[in-house]
């Protein structure tokens, strides 16, 4: 059972090695509605901190050439939002860390001056000028302003357990951690985007919270997650489902596990589970991810002793974004991620070779990138 809520592990983990090489992000993903015409449009709240043993007066970067020359490490809270669709946008602002106010105690809070998040809500603003993104390329980001103020409410989680339990935790075995407190979260409140506001509304929002945090990223990197989901079998919105699934190429220590994934399917209540390190049940995954010239496409197929899914999606480039990060080691691996809100496809699920159900989803959270060769 995925199902299990435990805000401990949304907690800063930057302590012992990672808060001297290391990261960790809180990311919501959601869809509002024009205020005035009604239009849909995807977003996206993340706040990334990395390296508060590095830290300095000043943010620092990690691609300014002095400090890749002096191999000074990157440390800030960086505030990064973001649009989806034809006007994409990411757009990053920067704190050093004597700025920032963090609760590391269950629940997590942090503040820097007028941002905020915790558990419950999320307010801000990010603004980023033409002239800043020319004389600043360590920036990583692009022109445009972006406020909001959000209330969030977790409904389903996704615990991928005892991977990110405690005791792992502790050992920061694993080279990239991840939970999923809210795979699907109702988000309410208003957000505005370039002076055009927008409002968004628990019942058509399809949000997402989840949390990433190690000492270095994965390549390939995967991830998917739905729950604007329709029954073919039961010809219906599906109103208490979600998917997702996320991983690639986890690293326990100085060993790589290719072609691994960790998925949860919340079917109407009942939970299907696809998680390699839960090895008694099994689980088997084949994964091809690729790029063609107008889009990126997904085919997954994961199988347990008893069920199996597969997976199809895709999302026109023209939709998605290239998010920019650096990781804590200041290196600038991933620069072909791409990231999108918008993704469409099919989940069919079996139960001993029985088709369960062909299900239909849209908003579709996606993600795919390798490092550079």
């Amino acid at each position: 059972m995925f199902n299990k809520s435990d805000i401990s592990r949304n907690e800063c983990q930057l302590v012992k090695g990672q808060a001297k090489k290391g990261y960790d992000w809180w990311w919501h993903s959601f869809t509002a509605h024009n205020k005035i015409t009604n239009e849909e449009k995807a977003f996206y709240i993340e706040f990334f901190l990395i390296n508060p043993k590095h830290a300095q007066n000043e943010p620092v970067f990690g691609q300014l050439e002095q400090n890749i020359k002096n191999n000074i490490k990157p440390s800030y809270l960086m505030v990064n939002v973001g649009t989806w669709g034809k006007d994409h946008a990411q757009l990053h602002r920067f704190f050093a860390w004597k700025d920032i106010k963090i609760n590391y105690k269950t629940p997590f809070k942090i503040l820097a001056k007028d941002c905020y998040l915790d558990e419950k809500q999320t307010f801000g603003t990010v603004k980023v000028t033409k002239e800043e993104v020319i004389n600043h390329p360590e920036y990583m980001s692009d022109a445009g302003e972006i406020s909001w103020k959000l209330n969030i409410n977790k409904k389903i989680a996704f615990n991928v357990g005892y991977g990110a339990g405690k005791l792992f935790r502790f050992l920061q075995l694993f080279e990239m951690f991840w939970h999923a407190e809210g795979m699907k979260s109702l988000f309410s409140g208003t957000i505005t985007y370039n002076g055009e506001e927008y409002v968004v509304r628990e019942e058509d929002s399809y949000g997402y919270s989840d949390k990433n945090w190690g000492k270095d990223f994965t390549s390939p990197w995967v991830w998917l997650s739905s729950n604007n989901l329709y029954s073919e079998k039961l010809d219906r919105k599906l109103d208490n489902s979600v998917f997702d699934i996320g991983g690639g190429r986890p690293k326990v220590g100085f060993i790589s596990l290719k072609g691994k994934l960790l998925s949860a399917f919340y079917y109407e209540g009942k939970c299907y589970e696809f998680n390699f390190s839960k090895f008694w049940t099994f689980t088997r995954t084949k994964f091809n991810c690729y790029e063609e010239d107008d889009k990126i496409i997904w085919h997954i197929t994961q199988k347990t002793w008893r069920n199996r899914v597969e997976v199809d999606i895709t999302c026109k480039k023209e939709d998605m974004l290239l998010i920019n990060y650096e990781a804590p080691n200041g290196k600038k691996l991933h620069n072909r991620l791409w990231n999108g809100g918008n993704g469409v496809g099919t989940v069919k699920l079996f139960h001993r070779n029985k088709l369960i159900d062909t299900i239909h989803a849209e908003n579709i959270g996606c993600e795919y990138g390798e490092y550079d060769k």
